[in-house]
């Protein structure tokens, strides 16, 4: 009789993420794989495929459940630049504190290493990267329709910055950058955008 495996496979990808996340491809092979999950190569092969396509499936579900609601948020958001700013501080928070401190991000991780040679991993950060900028330029637009912005203000060349900003933010944290710092250059950008006050 064949020797079949129960397990969970939503907790087994889940487990794969932090690991990838952590690590990155390159460091993680695929015993390491079978050490954080406890099953059996064979198991991991015939449920997810080789390692490749079990980070692919881990870079998905990463997409799904820690971008995709944040991107949402911010593009629903109808406050404007206080909106962008808390985006930010929140970014900085979950990178710089908390279970997930100094992991960075796991796009920007991929957009830093050898795995965007991948042409499908390479689709799913050219769309990550399109829904960044696009909540991005969503609340720049509310931003500009409530007249927070300068008048000279860009709305598409400013959502290309802040989403350069936001990468930034995530590689000089995994670096080790202090969350201070990195708050005062992203204070600095948004301040760049407003509209100054007349005395």
């Amino acid at each position: 009789m064949a020797d079949i495996k129960h397990f969970d496979p939503d907790t087994a990808l889940e487990t794969v993420v932090r690991l990838f996340w952590m690590r990155g491809v390159a460091s993680t092979g695929i015993q390491d794989i079978v050490t954080a999950t406890g099953l059996s190569r064979s198991s991991l092969y015939a449920t997810f495929g080789g390692k490749q396509e079990l980070y692919r499936a881990a870079l998905n579900r990463y997409v799904e459940q820690k971008s995709h609601p944040v991107f949402q948020r911010l593009s629903k958001d109808e406050r404007g630049l206080p909106a962008i700013s808390e985006f930010f501080s929140g970014l900085i928070e979950a990178r710089c504190s908390g279970e997930y401190a100094r992991w960075g991000c796991m796009v920007s991780n991929a957009h830093a290493g050898a795995e965007n040679s991948d042409p499908e991993v390479r689709v799913l950060l050219d769309r990550h990267h399109q829904e960044l900028r696009n909540a991005l330029l969503a609340a720049l637009l509310t931003a500009e329709a409530q007249g927070q912005l300068t008048p000279d203000h860009d709305p598409g060349a400013s959502a290309d910055l802040l989403a350069l900003l936001a990468y930034g933010v995530n590689l000089r944290s995994r670096a080790g950058a202090d969350a201070r710092d990195l708050g005062r250059t992203v204070t600095a950008a948004l301040a760049s955008l407003g509209r100054r006050e007349t005395p």
